[in-house]
């Protein structure tokens, strides 16, 4: 059961430990938020650090500010082996703002700037960031935290240090990368809050065992819903090449793209306890976004929900 009391989710799988009154999210952005992180930003609110007053509320260059800053730079550095020759800046104004920022800061004075378009993403000059990648093979990466570092307002851009050099005239200070540089992030009122947020997802993420780690379980989540996909006969069906499916987003169609029953799919999955499982606007069907956060067990009650739906048509 979801909600009421009692602290549990129950799958046919057993229980599992579960906030009361939560449902599972498969949103692809904003992204579901470990329970612990959530649990510790809750008892943290009012008084943060025995500070007596709440983060929210904290001055940016205070003290204890500062303090959390730091360790979070340290801890993405540590956690996804950023090299010393990169800076990271935390902006505002997500990967939309990142795609005016990026040919402000480095084009110079060139008139044109090539870009590669693959989809709808790269469309907007962006690229999927859930990929475990090597920093040091590129000159810019960015992304929005709501995706697997927390909550919505926060943008990490680690930019390789020689690119930091004076931007075209007509950038505004807060997309500079020299400006965030030269005031560690800190020439605007930062997204406090989201950094603090950001603090204790890479906290959880170090303690669940690290990237490595985290990239396993999504390998086992993304595995139990794709093999489903692939042994249902045609059922449900993913247009993806087997070579390009993401580990973290899983779209697929139910009998070709069949509306009515797709519906009646997220109908039963919500009064089941999931949400968010429609898909993007521009091409339907159903995307459940597997993020670090979504647990083994989650992923298994939407396992068991396709089963149960499949096998109920099929009869």
């Amino acid at each position: 059961m979801v909600g009421g009391t009692d602290p549990y989710l129950w799958t046919k799988r057993g229980r599992t430990r579960y906030m009361s009154g939560r449902k599972i999210n498969f949103g692809a952005g904003p992204a579901k938020i470990p329970d612990e992180v959530l649990l510790k930003a809750r008892d943290e609110l009012t008084n943060f650090a025995g500070t007596g007053i709440s983060i929210l509320e904290m001055s940016h260059r205070s003290k204890e500010f500062a303090e959390v800053l730091e360790e979070t730079k340290d801890l993405l550095r540590q956690l996804m082996n950023i090299p010393e020759e990169f800076e990271i800046l935390f902006m505002q104004g997500g990967g939309t703002g990142q795609f005016a920022a990026i040919p402000l800061n480095i084009k110079g004075n060139k008139e044109f700037a090539d870009y590669i378009v693959t989809g709808t993403w790269s469309s907007k000059a962006a690229a999927e960031g859930s990929k475990y990648i090597k920093v040091k093979k590129h000159g810019i990466v960015f992304g929005g935290t709501q995706k697997n570092l927390g909550a919505a307002g926060l943008t990490v851009v680690m930019v390789r240090k020689d690119l930091i050099s004076e931007p075209q005239p007509i950038t505004p200070a807060i997309f500079s990368y020299k400006e965030m540089h030269d005031n560690n992030s800190l020439y605007n009122t930062p997204a406090v809050y989201g950094i603090y947020i950001t603090n204790l997802v890479l906290k959880w993420i170090r303690d669940n065992g690290g990237v490595d780690a985290i990239f396993e379980m999504n390998k086992k989540k993304s595995s139990m819903i794709y093999d489903l996909i692939d042994s249902s006969d045609g059922f449900y069906n993913c247009a993806v090449d087997k070579k390009c499916r993401s580990y973290m987003n899983i779209v697929f169609r139910i009998k070709d793209g069949d509306e009515k029953l797709e519906a009646d799919f997220l109908k039963g999955a919500l009064a089941r306890g999931m949400i968010s499982l429609k898909g993007h606007r521009s091409v339907g069907g159903i995307r459940a976004s597997l993020y670090n956060a979504v647990s083994l067990e989650e992923t298994a009650v939407l396992a068991d929900w396709m089963r149960e739906f499949m096998t109920t048509q099929a009869a």
